[in-house]
């Protein structure tokens, strides 16, 4: 398997070029590391969100948008699939790193984790990556410094000019789309962490409705999670049967029900303290090859509907 970290180095070439029509902004930080943003101080967009998700995951995954109704509402929907689920969901796109350090509060996720590989996604999938160069997608409020740069190369065993930072708070347009193809990822997740072998998924697709944003980063936080429990759906083809199936979806959770604004309020809104198992997609179909098909969960669309404001 090719470096993702290379792939996706090839992806951040193509937001560099296009850095204007995406809306985005570039910095170079005194360590040499450059900063993409795609959602601090400015909003970014649409494409902008797409484009961050394929960078999440390394350039092994299709991701567009199509149009659906929430309560008979009009609302953009985000759809990914894989063949790489694996790699591309666990390796790469899982928020998988958090950042905190000095006053600076974030989450990180994409290729440059598989060069670190202290999770244990890493150790159940068998992959690691070794590249001269990373790329680390960051959400936070605030765009990162050389301490927290520096910090990120090093772990990554990388010198800090071979970083690259695209960075976003939730309460943004690209942040709310590229959460919406998070899905797929949340099913996988929840299936690993079940005690299912990640190996044996073999081709994964989800989807989930674009959150409206909104800037205050806390309701942002709440309204993009909500997209995912109470609208997520995500078919996945799995090789082996197994119990679990019925513990993947967001029903199974004792919280389904409650908007995750209460969750995140319970929790003093540190993302850690919430348990993982809240994590998890609406209604998932899990097509086991030569064997049954399995539907589990439901969507909610009086609460999304709720959560996103709708009138």
């Amino acid at each position: 398997m090719e470096s993702i970290n290379r792939s996706a180095i090839e992806l951040l070439d193509e937001a560099l070029d296009f850095a204007d029509e995406l809306g985005l902004t570039i910095t170079e930080l005194g360590c040499g590391s450059t900063i993409l943003d795609f959602g601090v101080d400015v909003d970014g967009g649409v494409e902008a969100g797409l484009m961050l998700a394929d960078i999440q995951t390394a350039g092994m995954a299709t991701v567009y948008t199509q149009m659906d109704r929430v309560a008979d509402a009009p609302i953009p929907y985000v759809e990914l699939t894989t063949d790489h689920p694996g790699i591309a969901l666990l390796c790469s796109q899982k928020a998988g790193w958090e950042l905190d350090l000095g006053d600076f509060d974030g989450l990180g996720s994409g290729p440059a984790r598989a060069l670190v590989g202290d999770e244990a996604e890493f150790g159940r999938v068998g992959y690691y990556d070794e590249f001269d160069f990373a790329v680390l997608t960051v959400e936070s409020d605030e765009l990162p410094g050389n301490e927290i740069a520096e910090y990120i190369a090093k772990t990554a065993g990388v010198d800090p000019p071979s970083l690259f930072l695209p960075t976003y708070a939730a309460g943004s347009t690209a942040g709310s789309v590229s959460m919406a193809a998070r899905a797929a990822e949340l099913a996988a997740f929840r299936l690993s962490e079940l005690g299912y072998p990640p190996t044996e998924i073999r081709t994964a697709t989800g989807r989930a409705p674009v959150a409206p944003v909104s800037h205050n980063e806390s309701l942002a936080m709440a309204r993009t999670n909500d997209a995912l429990a109470y609208g997520g759906e995500v078919y996945l083809q799995v090789g082996e049967e197994s119990t679990v199936f019925e513990d993947v979806p967001s029903t199974a959770r004792e919280e389904y029900g409650t908007p995750f604004e209460e969750i995140f309020e319970a929790a003093d809104w540190d993302f850690y303290e919430v348990p993982e198992s809240v994590f998890a997609p609406a209604k998932v179909t899990i097509d086991v090859v030569d064997g049954d098909t399995y539907v589990v969960g439901e969507t909610d669309e009086e609460l999304l509907a709720e959560s996103f404001g709708l009138r």
